[in-house]
């Protein structure tokens, strides 16, 4: 295909029950030129991640997604063309380009990056995937040595890093997770000191069995029935780290809250509290160093799951929300230059 048509996926209606390939649309454009003190950039690599489909519900701590316009999301691409002095043809940026091939960005919308191995690590451990685990375990679990940290969605692209630094500070980790092979992974591959699948029948149960003495930290990617279980075996002072909500945001119809709240926040004085990593954003190259150390240790192990071809990236974010990845799932756009 020549270089000079952009390819790009547009929302064009907004779902009102679960999310299908019909309500996006592969469409051709003309390939975009950067005006005065712009850069053009080609997409290499685009995160799928939940929070696509939770933008598309209304404001959050962005603003919503609308009906109409390209498919935003997260993206690694490559300079084409600069009128900024900063940037040169060939430097490898992090940006929100959005579901297409090609994009034109302020200066200030890009990020330069050193790659430190495969570029797709710029999306899962040193991307947004290990910076939300590496704050939100450490910054708002506070984590101490021999503590048990309970993670949902834990073979996902978040719950999988935070058990790994979770382990690497000394804590006795459990994941739950939706498949026997996933939970085999968790702890075989991860080492995960138990796993928990969801689906094989109640919660609450297999949360006791796995924790009998309770739960310090519970890293929350999901809400719904596993939070109520996490709630209800809470240690006195144990922290809740709100994440996402994985399970509430395919549906028109999402569940009431846990039972427990407020009443179990009180009586075990519990500490309940969401972010998002870009809060500790003047903390970001501690973090990188620190992951990046764990990586080449060996401590730390990258699971990314690729998608290839931007066609594919509808289908592949449907299949995320229904839990068919393991680890960080993106979609490949291009290949690697050099």
């Amino acid at each position: 295909m020549s270089s000079e048509v952009n390819r790009q996926v547009f929302i064009v209606e907004l779902p009102r029950g679960p999310l299908e390939e019909r309500h996006f649309e592969l469409r051709e454009a003309a390939r975009p030129e950067p005006g005065k003190g712009e850069v053009l950039t080609r997409t290499l690599y685009l995160s799928l991640d939940a929070a696509n489909r939770a933008w598309m519900q209304g404001a959050t701590y962005t603003a919503p997604v609308e009906a109409g316009a390209v498919m935003r999301g997260g993206t690694l691409s490559e300079v084409v063309a600069s009128d900024d002095p900063a940037f040169a043809p060939g430097d490898v940026v992090e940006c929100a380009s959005g579901w297409q091939e090609y994009a034109v960005h302020r200066p200030v919308e890009l990020r330069r990056i050193e790659p430190l191995g495969p570029l797709t690590h710029h999306l899962s451990i040193y991307g947004g995937t290990g910076l939300t685990a590496y704050f939100g375990l450490l910054e708002v679990g506070q984590p101490s040595s021999g503590e048990t940290v309970l993670v949902s969605a834990a073979a996902g692209a978040v719950g999988n890093v935070v058990g790994q630094v979770a382990k690497i500070h000394g804590c006795r980790v459990v994941g739950v997770a939706g498949s026997d092979a996933k939970c085999a992974w968790l702890t075989q591959e991860l080492g995960f000191d138990a796993a928990i699948n969801y689906k094989e029948g109640p919660v609450y149960p297999a949360v006791k069995q796995a924790c009998p003495e309770g739960v310090d930290i519970y890293f929350d990617n999901t809400g719904g029935e596993i939070l109520e279980a996490a709630l209800f075996r809470m240690k006195a002072r144990g922290r809740i780290v709100c994440c996402g909500v994985v399970s509430q945001y395919d549906t028109a119809n999402p569940s009431p809250g846990p039972r427990g709240v407020p009443g179990l926040i009180v009586t075990k004085r519990l500490r309940m509290e969401g972010f998002i990593y870009a809060d500790y954003d003047a903390r970001r190259e501690v973090a990188l160093d620190a992951l990046a150390g764990w990586a080449r240790e060996g401590r730390l192990v990258a699971k990314e799951d690729v998608v290839e071809g931007l066609e594919s990236a509808p289908r592949g974010l449907i299949g995320l929300l229904h839990g068919e990845n393991v680890g960080k799932r993106v979609v490949r756009l291009a290949p690697e230059a050099g």
